[in-house]
């Protein structure tokens, strides 16, 4: 059964598209595209948190950015890898939704997952398109893919401005209390616990700077963009 979209935004955890493009995302929303993210692990090898609560987390911000879909293809944390099986699974996702557009994490993470990610998506957008791969399933032609930036910031090739959407974009983000807010007990220190949201929004800021406005969210791609005329 195909759930079009127009948009398919993929992370290894839930959180991941939120860091990266959550301004983004609402932004395309409240322009009437229909938007979804498929998370492909279910962050099970997290410090903080459970598997139960961060699914809750993903829910909670999902409905308030107002996603069109949101799915977890529940592949191993910390062992995601670039094999047939891997890429089954995220291209058959790819076809069940038909986007027209597909983001990825940016190429070059400090995290192995977010890496794997990225070319797994990679991978899967192009086998999308190929009839004799999978034949059950209907080829899909993504028009464009897009990488966004989690933790290391690299060549930003075009950027969207998010200023009006930024509050939203920390509301999405504060939903995600088990890895950002460091409690008393019981929460083991990590980057993300110490401060992380606010180095966020330092580089949303810095990206913003580009184009002179306050915050931007940054984009990366491999396929050059066509134009007819300037």
């Amino acid at each position: 059964m195909i759930n079009q979209l127009d948009i398919l935004v993929f992370g290894a955890h839930a959180d991941d598209a939120e860091i990266g493009m959550a301004g983004t995302i609402y932004k395309h929303i409240e322009a009437g595209l229909r938007v979804g993210i498929c998370d492909l692990t279910y962050a099970e090898m997290s410090s903080n948190g459970t598997v139960e609560t961060r699914k809750q987390e993903a829910i909670e911000a999902g409905e308030l950015l107002k996603l069109s879909s949101r799915t977890n293809l529940g592949l191993p944390d910390r062992g995601l890898t670039i094999t047939p099986g891997h890429i089954e699974a995220v291209t058959a996702e790819i076809r069940r939704h038909a986007p027209r557009i597909v983001f990825a994490p940016y190429w070059e993470d400090r995290h192995p997952d977010h890496v794997a990610c990225s070319k797994l998506v990679e991978e899967a957008v192009f086998n999308a398109k190929l009839r004799r791969y999978m034949p059950d399933l209907p080829i899909v032609n993504v028009e464009q893919l897009y990488f966004y930036f989690i933790n290391d910031l690299g060549q930003v090739d075009l950027i969207v401005d998010t200023t009006q959407q930024y509050e939203m974009k920390e509301k999405a983000l504060s939903c995600y209390r088990s890895q950002f807010e460091q409690k008393v007990t019981d929460t083991v220190a990590t980057p993300l616990n110490q401060g992380y949201i606010e180095r966020v929004k330092s580089r949303d800021r810095l990206v913003g700077q580009r184009r002179l406005v306050p915050f931007a969210e940054g984009f990366a791609v491999k396929t050059p963009f066509l134009v007819e005329v300037f």
